[in-house]
């Protein structure tokens, strides 16, 4: 065998999958591609003069992190705007003051990042935002993506007011008088974001480049876009896409995920169909669709099969909402799998996830098997009686671990308005895995940090990592240091179609690889979530190093 030209010697090597034999230390690289992983010993004959080593003392190599359900540009372009997702909700008035201060050409004020435990009844009044800025409308999303804080005159130029009636699948938060209080949930915030100012395609490509680089320095090599727009304020998403793919500087392996309009029908599906046909370049496809089943518990949108509760404890009329009919998302799905369309499904109450599960098996019916892999994100309550029905219909489980924790938005905001049998019915990661699922996983930054340490140390541990003391949430539902990076690695690589060729460190793969700073098996080393990347690898390029490290 030639001559590799990338040697690694000294790791732990977390292969992924199975191997045969002693744990490999070592691994070649040439061409892009895995050529050799094993021993020390066997890897050291494919030295040559022009071969780059690189010696370890044990840190862990890895296959590149691929995250699963993530909004990358639409989260770049919040940060470069009002973002407030870093501040506590003290701080949030000198924010956005500053900013408005500091932009007083911009016709609107933009940004995103509060959460609904900020503010009190989570939702946010017009007259506060009205006192930092009346001189033009102001449109802040939350942190989750499913309401928006926006002012007094962002409501007058959208025309809604008292006798304004809540659009279908949307909700205008009112005060007792029937007045708009200043909170939009769900169909409801495309009334003002429609007016709102789109930013340019040159911000799209600054957005794209810039979060590239902030995921690559996390270790993620490949990520799934989890609402990829054709109109609205992110209608240049797929088009920086393109242009990036063309270009050659997408390094990452990205799947568009199309959104799907819930206020249109199947007229959609043909349009889908031509954009995916057009976005096959280089590392880029877009051949899945997302659709928004439902909302979230913390804005009770998310769809019930029973009713939530009040904070009293007592039942009330609420089930939440179905932002697509449930005979309209099966004739979707079915519409979709029939065009050759992976479809990727946002379902967090029980009967969110169940409608979406009915969607996948009527489209197994109608259309026979197929490999499109469709994968339901989120799952946050899951209904016992359907755990078996992911493997039954090959549905692949798309969890977001960091959630699956006490923090505020669970203990104040979700517990209260379940009750104790719903509470432990929530993120059921190990039965999943238990009645045979397969399982991906992602961050849903910029709702949650996208580090995928972070969410494998909560995954294995079921603890805030601001709180790592504090009590488990339903430790039964905890998951083993190998489900979880397998969920972070092959198991996303299988959602996007990519797992032929990555997600695990197998000879013949793609060399898209992480380089930690230790051996993520040592029982005397710091939590999980405070290990960092120290390289990251696209087909045998380093694509980021860690500052003062020196390259390989």
């Amino acid at each position: 065998m030639s001559a590799a030209e990338l040697v690694f010697l000294g790791a732990t090597i977390e292969p992924i999958t199975p191997v045969a034999g002693p744990a490999p230390e070592a691994l070649a690289i040439t061409d892009g591609r895995i050529t050799a992983v094993g021993r020390t010993a066997d890897v050291e004959q494919l030295i040559g003069p022009a071969t780059r080593v690189i010696r370890l003392d044990g840190e862990t190599l890895l296959p590149g992190f691929q995250d699963a359900h993530i909004h990358p540009v639409q989260g770049e372009l919040t940060v470069m705007q009002c973002d407030l997702s870093e501040l506590s909700a003290d701080r949030f008035d000198a924010a956005i003051r500053d900013y408005a201060a500091r932009y007083p050409d911009r016709q609107w004020i933009v940004g995103a990042g509060w959460s609904v435990t900020d503010f009190p009844d989570a939702a946010p009044r017009r007259a506060d935002l009205d006192a930092l800025v009346a001189d033009r409308p102001a449109f802040l999303w939350s942190r989750d993506g499913h309401s928006a804080w926006v002012n007094s005159r962002a409501l007058d130029l959208a025309g809604i007011s008292a006798a304004t009636p809540d659009p279908p699948g949307g909700l205008i938060i009112r005060d007792p008088d029937g007045s708009p209080r200043g909170t939009l949930r769900e169909g409801a915030v495309s009334m003002v974001e429609e007016f709102a100012p789109q930013p340019s395609a040159e911000e799209h490509l600054l957005a794209l480049a810039s979060v590239q680089r902030r995921l690559h320095a996390l270790g993620i090599t490949a990520w799934q876009d989890a609402s990829v727009y054709d109109s609205g304020a992110c209608a240049r998403q797929l088009e920086a896409y393109r242009a990036a793919a063309q270009a050659g500087s997408l390094q990452a392996r990205v799947v568009a995920s199309l959104f799907w309009d819930p206020r249109r029908s199947l007229d959609q599906v043909e349009g889908f169909v031509e954009q995916a046909a057009s976005a096959g370049i280089g590392r880029l496809r877009a051949s899945t669709v997302k659709i928004w089943v439902d909302g979230v518990i913390e804005g009770l949108t998310a769809a019930m099969l029973d009713p939530y509760l009040d904070e009293h404890g007592q039942v009330t009329e609420n089930r939440g909402m179905a932002l697509v009919p449930p005979e309209l998302l099966r004739d979707a799905v079915t519409a979709l799998d029939r065009a050759g369309l992976q479809v990727h499904l946002h379902a967090i109450g029980d009967a969110g996830v169940r409608s979406a599960l009915d969607a996948i098996e009527a489209a197994r019916q109608a259309n026979g098997p197929s490999d499109l892999r469709h994968h339901i994100a989120h799952i946050q309550l899951i209904h016992p009686a359907d755990l078996p029905r992911f493997a039954a219909l090959g549905a692949t489980a798309n969890m977001q671990p960091i959630w699956a924790c006490h923090e505020p938005t669970m203990d104040q905001r979700t517990i209260p308005f379940l009750g104790p049998k719903r509470t432990n019915w929530q993120y059921p990661f190990a039965s999943l895995l238990q009645h045979g699922a397969r399982l991906a996983a992602g961050s849903d930054w910029p709702v949650t940090s996208a580090n995928p340490l972070l969410e494998i140390e909560v995954a294995m541990t079921r603890v805030s990592e601001v709180a790592r003391s504090g009590e488990p949430f339903l430790p039964a539902e905890r998951l083993s240091l190998d489900q979880a990076l397998a969920a972070f690695t092959i198991g996303s690589a299988y959602v996007s179609h990519l797992d032929a060729e990555t997600g695990s460190i197998e000879v013949g793969k793609l060399a898209d690889l992480a380089l930690l700073d230790r051996n993520l098996r040592d029982p005397d080393a710091a939590p999980i979530g405070e290990a960092s990347v120290q390289a990251t690898w696209v087909e045998g390029l380093e694509v980021y190093a860690k500052p003062m490290r020196a390259p390989g």
